[in-house]
């Protein structure tokens, strides 16, 4: 298997030395394999911020490494080079208000401005990633600040995209949206995923949300790795999850409930075609 990304005995101490030391990460072992959307989840102080913030070197760990093609992102000056936060893009949550250009096409250009490519180059990029986050060309002279929450949000996303990062990372991108709303980031997600083969993280507090993109799912709990598969493997240990205090897909509880009441149907069901489908061959192995 082929990752683009590994942690190996990953380990990010705060205020270490003071009343205030915390471990927010205790030697965690990841492989973010290339090309997957992979899903993050974690309660409040899992470490799952902690942990993708190391994945460009925006935090040095306090002990352990972070490896980017199979190469330690940081030397051994302790320097974290340029070019990897080019190659890992991050958009944090609630990106929206980081914009600060006087047009739309002026905040995508940031980034790709910073490589030192060609205007030319730069203007390719704009129009590339409006387009793959669908905002209309006509946009590119508007004030950013004069759309809607949306669409600022698929401006600061573009911002990232335009820097074509061979993997980008998301933190919690459909926050605050209404069901419309994320349904239309997480197509975009999706489609920019399919485009370019990128490898992206998604990290997200809602388990319907991750359950329908991602490939695998990395469980963070209290500092460490709790579970780290596909869906159907990772919602199979449905009431283990709740019990570190995460939800699950309401199918998945309506199936868990089932199960309590004898049905016997599969644990790791997740979507409500697999519900469905579980349920009428269910019927008919039970009929008269």
């Amino acid at each position: 298997m082929s990752y683009i990304l590994e942690t190996r005995g990953l380990t990010h101490v705060y205020g270490a030395g003071t009343p205030f030391e915390r471990k927010a990460l205790d030697a965690v072992d990841v492989a973010v394999n290339k090309g997957e959307i992979l899903g993050v989840i974690g309660h409040t102080g899992s470490g799952k911020s902690t942990l993708i913030q190391h994945f460009n070197g925006l935090l040095k760990p306090t002990s352990g490494e972070v490896l980017l093609d199979g190469q330690p992102i940081w030397t051994p000056e302790g320097k974290c080079p340029r070019a990897v936060r080019f190659r890992v893009g991050l958009v944090f949550q609630y990106p929206e208000y980081q914009l600060f250009e006087e047009t739309i096409a002026k905040d995508i250009a940031f980034g790709p401005r910073n490589m030192g490519l060609s205007q030319a180059e730069i203007d390719e990029r704009v129009a590339e990633s409006m387009r793959l986050v669908g905002l209309s060309e006509e946009l590119a002279g508007q004030s950013p600040f004069a759309l809607s929450g949306g669409q600022k949000r698929r401006v600061a996303i573009a911002g990232v995209i335009a820097m074509r990062p061979d993997v980008l990372i998301l933190d919690e991108p459909t926050a605050g949206l209404d069901p419309a709303g994320r349904d239309e980031i997480l197509n975009e997600i999706e489609a920019y995923h399919r485009e370019t083969g990128a490898t992206v993280l998604i990290v997200s507090h809602s388990m319907e949300d991750i359950a329908r993109v991602a490939d695998r799912l990395l469980v963070m709990s209290d500092a460490h790795v709790f579970a780290c598969g596909t869906p159907r493997e990772v919602f199979a240990r449905g009431e283990e999850i709740i019990s570190i205090g995460l939800d699950i897909p309401e199918i998945t509880k309506v199936i868990l409930e089932l199960r309590r009441r004898g049905f016997d149907l599969d644990p790791s069901i997740y979507t409500v075609e697999q519900a469905v489908a579980a349920l009428r061959a269910y019927k008919e192995g039970h009929k008269c």
